[in-house]
Formats: C-alpha cells, structure tokens, sequence
C-alpha cells in the first residue's frame, strides 16, 4: 500500500520479470496435458474419421458442401457413433468460435420433461442465428438440437416437441439420437430424416483398437484384440475403455486375453463349459473329477453350491445368461427340441431379472431346467 502511495516509481519492475520467466516455464517442457479418457480423446473431430456409416456420413457431407440439413434422427446400439457424428458435423459447419452458440446438447443427466422441452429448448430455438466463422468459410443460417437418449424423454415431452421443430424450422434444426426407434412417437419420427447405425463390424474395430494402441504405445497380443472385439459387441465405446482399463492396470506389461476376461467381467469359458457339464451329468462318478471344495452328498446339492459360487465370486447372472444362450445355441451336441426349451428359459430369466428378481433363485431355476433337459433323451 505504500508503494501504491508513493507513486510509481517506488514500485519494483523486477518481481514482475521473474514472475513472467516463471510463467513461460511453467507453460513450457514442465507441464503436462490434462489425462482424459481414451474415449473422448480419439473420438472423429470431422466426418471423414466416422467409420462404417456410409449412408449418413454421405448425407451430412452434402450439408457440409452447402445443401439444407433435415431433421435427423439417429437410432442403433450403443457405441455406434450416433453422438460422435453430428458433434463432429457440428464442429465442421460452425468452427470452435459458433459451436457453443449454435449447438444445444442435452443428454441423459439433464432433465427432460415438458418443462425442459418448453423452457430451454424453446427458447435456444427461438433465438436468431447470427455471427460469421472468422476463417471465412459460410456458415449455415440455422441453430442444432442435439437431443441425446430422446427415448427416455416422456411423452408429454416428445408431443410438445412436435410443435416446436415446426414453428422454428427455419432456424433451427433438431437431431434426436436413440436406442430403441420404437419408443419414439411417431409424429416426430415422420418429421425426421432416419438412420440407422450399424453395429460395427470386426475388421473395424480391430483397426481403430491397434491404432489406439499403437499411439498409446500399448502391447497387446493379437489374441487379446479379437477377444476384446467380441466382448464389446460392436460397441467401440467399451473397447476402448476395456482397453485403457487393462492398460491402467498391466502398467506397460502385455495384455492378454485372460486380462481382458477379468476386466470386461466376462465369464471364463472353463466356467461356463464346467456349469454345462455338471448339468449334463447324472452320475457322481463324473462330479468327482470337478474341483469341488467340500464332499456332496446330493448331486443337486453341488449344483446349488456352484450356482451360489458363481454368485458369490462377482459374477453378473445376466452376463451369464448372454454367455449361456451363445455357448448352447452354438454347440452340437444338443437337439433342437433341447435348445428351444432351453432358449425359452433364458428369455424368461433375463425378463425376471430386469424386473429386480432374486438372482440366486433364477440362477438356480435356470440350472434346473437346463439339468432336466440335458438328462433326458428326446
């Protein structure tokens, strides 16, 4: 404060130099980047990058060159690319400087009844798009709605929606992503251009995954690629999070696919194959050669325990009905007749367990069916 009194010529000039030498150090060699997923870090920043859609990809390239965008709406499985393609679309048409102005995003963590759709959405809709890119290159004259997961908006919401992407057509565009095409009503799906995003296929992903690693430098055996394509089921998103997982995890050792196994929370195949043989089996001799901790008297007392086990040990029982449902669909050694009562089974297990039911219980009602058609001849 003094200083300040005396003037300026009492204050030091020096403090200020060093503080900026310390400064240009610090933004300098010294820092480092902010760790981010691997999801958000390789996710396409432009449309060319989307893989494995070709026929909306086609679409917002015309968008890009200057044609009118529709209404869009994006449906298919998870992990497909619905959201990274119209952000990077969004990107592309507006530059870094308009796309916060231009773009509304809501996903599933905002809330998104009536009031929401007539509050913000309706405001963010009503207002003029203005302002030019400041490379030069032509903006479109219309703002995007992107409307993530609009198949847990209610219905009051999407029904006054419709009014809203009628009246501000002119300047705004609406982009609805989905899973489930059904749940949408169909008033706003008739107002939309529709695409379906395929589930991506295997070459694909491979390819994205090796590129992933090889940036990243991370070993992984060829073994452990084509097994974390198969537990992810097409869906990119979670092989690559599998992949960060496993990597965090080895600390710059090989990944392999027993590594995979354990963090996808996948069931081994031994204990799928040694559930199927205990079911199989009706006599003690065989349930002797299982590793078995403890003399069972009964031979449905050692499959209650093994079920319990399988619980016990972390096991998700609907993973294990997904992995069920593969390894008897697949296999020859079982009719047809035992496969479709089987099948039947499953489905009424995987209904009951989305309704909150006992997984104990369901397990041990799934084994028992499976034992009694296993058992008996056709």
């Amino acid at each position: 404060m003094q200083a300040f009194l005396k003037g300026p010529s009492a204050i030091s000039t020096k403090p200020p130099a060093a503080k900026e030498k310390g400064a240009a150090g610090s933004s300098g060699e010294g820092k480092r980047p902010k760790p981010i997923p691997w999801v958000e870090k390789y996710r396409p920043r432009n449309v060319d990058e989307v893989a494995f859609q070709d026929e909306v990809v086609a679409v917002l390239k015309k968008s890009l060159e200057g044609a009118d965008l529709p209404n869009l709406l994006f449906y298919g499985p998870p992990g497909t690319g619905k959201t990274s393609t119209i952000l990077a679309a969004a990107r592309e048409l507006y530059g870094p400087e308009l796309f916060r102005q231009r773009v509304l995003e809501l996903n599933a963590s905002d809330e998104r009844g009536i009031q929401v759709i007539r509050e913000k959405v309706k405001a963010f809709a009503q207002l003029t798009a203005s302002g030019s890119r400041s490379d030069g290159k032509v903006c479109p004259p219309f703002k995007i709605v992107i409307l993530d997961e609009a198949d847990s908006m209610t219905s009051a919401a999407q029904a006054a929606l419709r009014r809203t992407m009628e009246k501000e057509s002119k300047t705004t565009r609406f982009c609805l992503i989905c899973n489930y095409i059904s749940r949408i009503i169909e008033p706003l799906t008739s107002r939309c251009s529709k695409f379906r995003f395929k589930p991506l296929s295997d070459k694909i992903q491979q390819q994205r995954l090796l590129e992933v690693s090889e940036k990243e430098h991370v070993k992984i055996s060829n073994e452990a690629v084509s097994y974390l394509v198969k537990v992810s089921e097409g869906d990119l998103r979670k092989a690559i999070t599998f992949l960060q997982s496993a990597t965090r995890l080895m600390g710059g050792k090989e990944i392999t696919e027993k590594i995979v196994t354990e963090i996808a929370g996948v069931i081994p195949k031994e204990t799928i194959a040694e559930l199927l043989s205990v079911c199989q089996s009706g006599s003690f001799e065989k349930l002797e050669t299982l590793s078995v901790a403890f003399l069972l008297l009964d031979y449905f007392l050692f499959l209650l325990s093994l079920t319990q086990n399988l619980i016990n040990e972390g096991y998700a029982v609907a993973q294990l009905v997904n992995q069920l449902h593969d390894a008897v669909v697949e296999s020859g050694d079982y009719s047809d007749k035992q496969k479709s009562a089987i099948a039947e089974k499953l489905a009424e297990v995987d209904k009951c367990l989305a309704d909150g039911a006992d997984e104990f219980l369901q397990l041990v009602s799934l084994c028992a069916l499976v034992m009694q058609q296993l058992t008996h001849n056709e």
